[in-house]
C-alpha cells in the first residue's frame, strides 16, 4: 500500500462531496447531511485548509495507491488537536496504519502534548479506544449532538 498524505485543496472537489455524502460515511458522522454540495464543499476546504496556517496542523486528504481514499488528521476544537479520520468503505480496512502515521506526525514533527477524538453516544464500542491508550476526558456539544471526548497522552505523558 502507497499511503500519501496531501493537502485537502488537491484533491477533486466531486470526490470530496462524494465521500461527504456516501450513506455509510454519514452513518458515522452524525454533524454531517446529505446535501453536501460543491459551495459546502468550498467553504468547508478553506475553512479546514486554513487551520495549518491559524494552528499548525490541520486535516490531510489520504491517497492510497493513487487514489482519493478520505481525509482527517489534527483539527482544533476548542484548542485541542482533535484527530479525524473519514475515509470511503472501500478503505475501511486502511485506517489504522493511517492513524499510525498521524500519530507519530503529531508527537514529533508536530510536538504535539496530546490529541483527542470525540464519539457520538452512538458509538458503544469503545475497548479499542482504550487499547490505543486513549482515556476518558469529559463530554462536549457541537450544533446540538453531545460526544465523549477521549484523550491520548503524547509519549512522555504516558503512565
Amino acid at each position: 500500500m502507497n499511503l500519501e498524505f496531501k493537502r485537502l485543496t488537491e484533491v477533486d472537489l466531486q470526490e470530496i462531496i462524494a465521500l461527504n455524502n456516501h450513506p455509510e460515511v454519514l452513518r458515522q458522522m452524525p454533524l454531517g447531511s446529505p446535501d453536501y454540495d460543491e459551495v459546502k464543499a468550498k467553504e468547508w476546504i478553506k475553512a479546514k485548509d486554513a487551520q495549518w496556517a491559524e494552528h499548525g496542523y490541520g486535516p490531510w486528504a489520504f491517497f492510497i495507491d493513487d487514489e482519493f481514499a478520505g481525509w482527517g488528521g489534527l483539527q482544533n476544537e476548542d484548542g485541542d488537536a482533535d484527530l479525524a479520520l473519514v475515509l470511503h468503505p472501500r478503505f475501511w480496512g486502511s485506517g489504522k496504519a493511517i492513524y499510525e502515521e498521524i500519530i507519530k506526525r503529531a508527537f514529533t514533527s508536530m510536538g504535539l502534548k496530546s490529541i483527542t477524538i470525540l464519539l457520538p453516544f452512538s458509538r458503544t464500542r469503545l475497548k479499542g479506544i482504550a487499547r490505543l491508550g486513549f482515556q476518558a476526558d469529559g463530554e462536549v456539544e457541537f450544533d446540538g449532538v453531545r460526544f465523549k471526548r477521549f484523550r491520548l497522552p503524547g509519549p512522555a505523558k504516558r503512565v
